[in-house]
């Protein structure tokens, strides 16, 4: 297709060699190319000892850089698990082989047929007998210096990333092994994996601002799923006792370190457990996660050399403890929170005491959270889904797990009284426009709790988040393929305004 756009002078060059590779008789595009291995497993079976012949491989991955050395030609090959050096000789191949290696540039897709051999000074590397194209590259990689430092081309060229900038790749394959481990953790716990609607008729499970759509065929109102709780619920009651899923959620507020619009969610429920169920469950999955990236449970954090001991048991600590030590007043001293909000602009007007009491918590509280720590027992009037304890109904049974200041999941133990649930929604959508997509109540669920929801733990962990602690990342956009970005012909026609906009942070936690 014409992109409408004049290749400049390199990308010119490029389209020479394309030609010369066609008329020499190859697809410059490729073909199936079976059997090849990892570059990882062929430098190890290498033979030890320079200038011997080691067994036939063959090899496929990214050329990412070419040397000459009068009549031999050196290649540096990449595949994701690794890199190698290829060596062509034009005495060891044929002439139209010879003509193909001119062929090439940096970038191109190769496959490579030769026998291993380490050379005197030691360099693992495989002696070119077959050399197949397998995709020829028109675009002039970056420059090797200079050409990935600007952060929006990584994160919108997000595959110039995962070429070449070190260590981008093996960070996101960790992401799969991650998300694998804590499957098969939960497999091992007899929980079942399912999947729940993406598009919602009623925005719930979340206090946040969903994306809105319209059915066409059915004329209706449908949101983005903002949350994956409330259909994993109706799970629990249709008698599946141990249920998750891992799904994308959306949620139409801002950005920042630890936010994103579009993010993955694990959220797990258990019949018959409570939420010190969820705190054990939850412990299980991180470790184990740990562990299948190669890592032990004591992780760096940071370039200072910070260690993060994840070894369990974690502690426990109260809400309420916490409040005192850090904020210097009880929660219930209304004058005193009063004090401390101000101190900290926080308006207080009009606004619940207990969300008050919440927004002092954040302020004064999280950077002291280096965890891992479970935070536990919330004011109840600020948690509409939980169970409240039976010695205190002010105080909700539910945790959130922080590390370095933080929030890394959250859990519960489910509300399933369908009267004070009711009752708790109407509450919580209390003065808000009917129009307000936020204002919807679920009266399918309410008639789901009716039939019976067994009591149950319930647990929800950023995915994004968790594999920012684990790969020590510090941006969510370094652990997300694609994340959000601005339009890009809107960015460059706007430099000053881009400059000058400042991004806002979610409103609600991803966790």
């Amino acid at each position: 297709m014409n992109s409408g756009i004049k290749p400049d002078r390199l990308e010119l060059a490029r389209l020479e060699k394309l030609e010369k590779i066609q008329s020499l008789g190859h697809d410059p595009w490729g073909q199936r190319f079976d059997n090849h291995q990892p570059v990882a497993a062929v430098r190890e079976r290498c033979p030890a000892e320079s200038g011997s012949d080691g067994e036939t491989v063959r090899v496929a991955g990214r050329i990412m850089g070419r040397r000459k050395a009068g009549k031999l030609r050196f290649i540096d090959l990449q595949d994701q698990t690794g890199s190698i050096q290829l060596l062509c000789s034009k005495g060891d191949m044929t002439e139209p082989q010879w003509e193909l290696v001119s062929a090439l540039d940096d970038g191109d897709l190769i496959g490579i047929d030769g026998p291993l051999r380490r050379t005197n000074t030691g360099e693992v590397s495989v002696f070119v007998k077959e050399l197949t194209i397998l995709c020829k590259s028109l675009a002039q990689p970056p420059e090797k210096f200079h050409g990935l430092k600007d952060e929006e081309i990584l994160v919108r060229q997000r595959y110039l990333d995962l070429i070449y900038s070190e260590g981008v790749l093996a960070r996101m394959l960790k992401r799969s092994s991650i998300i694998d481990s804590v499957r098969q953790t939960l497999r091992s716990h007899k929980f079942h994996e399912v999947e729940t609607p993406v598009l919602h008729s009623v925005a719930g499970g979340a206090a946040a601002r969903p994306f809105v759509t319209h059915h066409n065929a059915l004329d209706m109102e449908l949101y983005l799923r903002i949350a994956l709780e409330l259909h994993l619920k109706r799970l629990l009651v249709g008698g599946i006792e141990r249920v998750y899923e891992i799904g994308r959620v959306f949620r139409n507020e801002g950005v920042d370190a630890t936010h994103n619009p579009e993010f993955t969610m694990i959220e797990v429920y258990q019949a018959y457990g409570n939420y010190e169920s969820m705190m054990d469950l939850t412990e299980q999955i991180v470790c184990n996660a740990v562990k299948a990236i190669g890592s032990t449970l004591q992780i760096p954090w940071g370039t200072d050399g910070d260690v993060i001991d994840l070894t369990p048991p974690w502690p426990r600590r109260k809400y309420a403890d916490l409040f005192r030590e850090h904020a210097g007043c009880e929660m219930s001293d209304a004058a005193g929170v009063a004090a401390v909000a101000a101190k900290h602009g926080i308006e207080t007007a009009g606004v619940h005491p207990d969300v008050i009491v919440n927004e002092v918590f954040e302020k004064t509280v999280e950077d002291h959270l280096q965890g891992p720590v479970f935070v536990m027992d919330y004011p109840a009037s600020i948690c509409p889904l939980t169970k409240r304890k039976q010695s205190d109904p002010s105080i909700a049974e539910r945790f959130e797990l922080y590390i370095r200041g933080m929030e890394l999941a959250n859990a519960y133990t489910e509300l399933n009284d369908p009267r004070l649930q009711e009752e708790l929604f109407r509450t919580q959508l209390a003065g808000q426009s009917e129009e307000d997509s936020m204002a919807k109540m679920d009266h399918d669920f309410l008639r789901a709790l009716k039939v019976g929801m067994p009591p149950a733990g319930g647990l929800g962990i950023g995915i994004d988040r968790l594999v920012m602690l684990l790969t020590n990342s510090h941006a969510i956009k370094d652990v997300i393929f694609f994340p959000l970005t601005r339009h890009e012909q809107q960015e460059s026609s706007e430099p000053a305004k881009k400059k000058e906009k400042k991004e806002t942070p979610a409103a609600t936690p991803q966790g």
